[in-house]
């Protein structure tokens, strides 16, 4: 029997996040655990009027690339997926694995090389998301390795899943629409701002150059559940030292502590307690890099706890995260890179941030009663 809920996650997506549209093509991405949101999406999007694409591959796909795959093959740029984001109207991507741990094994210059293949791909569809040719989101689907990583039981997660993307609501797009009024608060001030100030007890103490740049108000249209507002940094104005609090997860590999000092806009030092060759080795994996491409704001207070899963733990409400390397050019960032990771530090413990020198966040709450709040 479907599950309900995921009748009306397909619902949003579709209908709020995406605004499907008669004729639009939609590329439906999934990994075959996902196949009862596949389904949902698939109905939701004929519904709607569109021509649904589906792609699905099994997990093991990625794990025998890795292992057997030689540098041409890592580096090969596959005109195939080049030609298929230069046609679709509609992306809507689900995560979700049997086993999130199955590349911690991998070299981690292999994961850099095949980073690096989908580079040009991946900044082709940031241009045409920015120039609104392309609408897209990226949502995930709630399986036993997620909940397992977050420590819950598969019931508790789904609920956590569900209440966080305001689905347990009888018109959760309406909520999505409340709260993104409430961001564009934070937005309209934030794009008058030329420099960001961040402290934390634990040893932030992060400057980071904004000036001239485009915020962006994530109201369920990018990310689902959603719950942020960020930009894309000066590229050569981030000074300082970020003390990131939680694990930081990439292509399936994990790294805990990691504190990077900024000079001039680069990361000059890097250190982690675990996971320090692979921090390295992305770090190194092209000129980009060691650059901001993001910072932002977690907003979503429905969202309380770390899981080790980027797409909610970058909203968690009284945090912030940095992204090392491509940066989105809606925001007027310039930075290239084949990598975009997040990384999340917590300001609920006596975390400061100063908007050109106002405090405009103590302790995870901003100050001004307008902007979102728990």
């Amino acid at each position: 029997m479907q599950d309900p809920r995921l009748e009306k996650l397909a619902d949003v997506l579709v209908n709020y996040s995406t605004a499907v549209r008669a004729g639009d093509l939609v590329r439906l991405a999934a990994p075959p655990i996902g196949r009862p949101l596949l389904v949902a999406l698939y109905r939701a999007v004929l519904q709607a009027g569109g021509h649904p694409h589906v792609e699905m591959a099994p997990d093991e796909c990625a794990e025998i690339k890795l292992e057997t795959a030689n540098d041409e093959q890592l580096h090969y740029e596959d005109p195939v997926d080049r030609f298929t984001t230069e046609r679709i109207d509609v992306s809507i991507s689900m995560w979700g694995e049997e086993n999130t741990k199955a590349l911690t094994g991998t070299d981690p210059t292999k994961q850099a090389l095949a980073s690096q293949a989908r580079k040009n791909i991946r900044a082709r569809f940031m241009e045409r998301a920015a120039a609104g040719e392309l609408r897209w989101v990226g949502t995930q689907f709630p399986c036993q390795a997620v909940a397992q990583d977050a420590q819950m039981s598969l019931a508790a997660y789904e609920q956590f899943v569900f209440e966080a993307g305001l689905l347990y609501l009888d018109n959760p797009a309406g909520a999505w629409r409340e709260i993104s009024r409430r961001q564009q608060y934070v937005v309209d001030y934030l794009d008058a701002v030329s420099q960001l100030h961040f402290t934390t007890p634990e040893g932030t103490d992060l400057k980071v150059g904004v000036e001239g740049r485009k915020w962006i108000n994530c109201d369920g249209h990018e990310n689902f559940p959603d719950g942020e507002v960020f930009t894309g940094p000066l590229e050569n104005a981030t000074e300082g030292v970020v003390c990131f609090s939680f694990p930081a997860v990439h292509g399936g590999r994990e790294v805990d502590g990691v504190r990077l000092t900024f000079k001039d806009g680069r990361v000059v030092d890097a250190s982690a307690t675990h996971g320090e060759k692979f921090l390295l080795a992305m770090l190194d994996s092209d000129a980009g890099a060691r650059v901001l491409g993001e910072i932002a704001f977690g907003t979503n207070y429905s969202i309380r706890q770390y899981t080790k899963n980027t797409l909610f733990d970058e909203k968690i409400g009284g945090t912030f995260h940095a992204a090392l390397g491509l940066a989105y050019p809606e925001t007027g960032g310039k930075n290239e890179s084949g990598l975009h990771w997040d990384m999340v530090c917590d300001l609920r413990r006596g975390g400061e941030v100063f908007a050109d020198g106002e405090l405009i966040s103590k302790d995870g709450r901003f100050v001004i009663s307008s902007w979102p709040q728990s």
